[in-house]
């Protein structure tokens, strides 16, 4: 039987995320081991997990989801932002515990999964599985690329441009005959580290500011700048999917990712109603995978939320900027 894991990095109230992207995960047909990286302490919700012994790490635990899923979790010893330490874990896990996999795909804890899970099984045989960002196309002159271009090439890594797509980080898929992107996306945040001050540093949430941001703000984006100029660097295929895929336009959103501030699990429906944004894609999924197999909320928080993207999402046909 061919192994395929998922993996994901998370720390704080993201833990909300991870049980929600687990939970659909079952929902769609996966079966198989998730591997959490964390900081910090594991959730109420996976208090029951037992202690494992993993190569590599000093502390796991394993949580029982299903009788066909569990979640590994692993604690992190890194000063990284999680966010650039995506190709670091999947490598890893590649090189240890999940070493007999076909195929690995990452999750942000911030995604959910909307289609079948063979759907993965099949995108992933195309090539590195990658989706559009927000921020996409960027065209082959522009100054990001070109900074790019001229900060990489002083290392002996040379560009050569492909597409106009600009994928975003949250996702990303590879099998096993491709860890050589891994290697490539890693080695370029380091060079890209040496501009922005270090691999602790993140425009997100919990990282420290960024010292620089380069040439014409070509570096704000850390793991994602270094993922997209991994596709210039690497012979690797790719298979991009648009920015459907992740619900930034409208069609066929397979993983819903909820950008920015107010995560689905923190926002309040009604008051983001009166600001004139209804519920997302990823709100009304998130609460619709929030319960079962793993309860991250109590029953009545669910039922609240649920009743509340309910009355938001009818008035917000009549009431919206969008």
């Amino acid at each position: 039987m061919t192994e395929l894991h998922v993996c994901t990095l998370y720390e704080g109230s993201y833990h909300y995320g991870v049980a929600a992207l687990v939970n659909s995960l079952c929902a769609h047909g996966f079966t198989g081991v998730v591997y959490a990286g964390y900081r910090g302490e594991l959730p109420r919700w996976a208090a029951t997990a037992d202690a494992e012994s993993v190569v590599g790490w000093k502390s796991a635990r394993r949580l029982k989801v299903t009788s066909d899923v569990s979640i590994v979790f692993l604690l992190l010893d890194t000063d990284y932002h999680l966010t650039n330490y995506k190709p670091d874990f999947m490598l890893n896990l590649l090189a240890g515990p999940a070493s007999s996999a076909e195929s690995m795909f990452y999750f942000d804890p911030d995604i959910i999964v909307n289609e079948r899970w063979s759907y993965f099984t099949e995108w992933v045989s195309c090539g590195v599985a990658l989706c559009e960002d927000v921020n996409s196309p960027l065209a082959k002159e522009h100054p990001r690329r070109v900074g790019w271009r001229r900060h990489f090439v002083k290392h002996q890594e040379v560009l050569t441009f492909k597409s106009e797509e600009y994928v975003n980080g949250g996702f990303v898929a590879i099998q096993k005959g491709q860890v050589a992107f891994l290697d490539k996306w890693r080695t370029l945040q380091l060079l890209i580290s040496e501009v922005t001050g270090g691999l602790s540093a993140a425009k997100i949430f919990g990282g420290i500011p960024l010292a620089s941001k380069g040439f014409a703000n070509c570096f704000d984006s850390t793991d994602q700048d270094a993922l997209n100029a991994a596709i210039e660097c690497c012979d690797q295929t790719c298979s991009i999917v648009g920015r459907e895929a992740m619900g930034f336009k409208a069609g066929a959103s397979v993983l819903p990712h909820a950008l920015g501030s107010g995560k689905p699990w923190a926002r309040s429906f009604m008051l983001w109603l009166l600001k004139g944004y209804p519920p997302r894609l990823v709100d009304k999924l998130y609460w619709q995978h929030a319960s079962t197999p793993l309860a991250a909320h109590s029953r009545f928080e669910v039922a609240c939320k649920r009743l509340a993207i309910g009355i938001a999402s009818f008035v917000g046909r009549f009431y919206s900027r969008r």
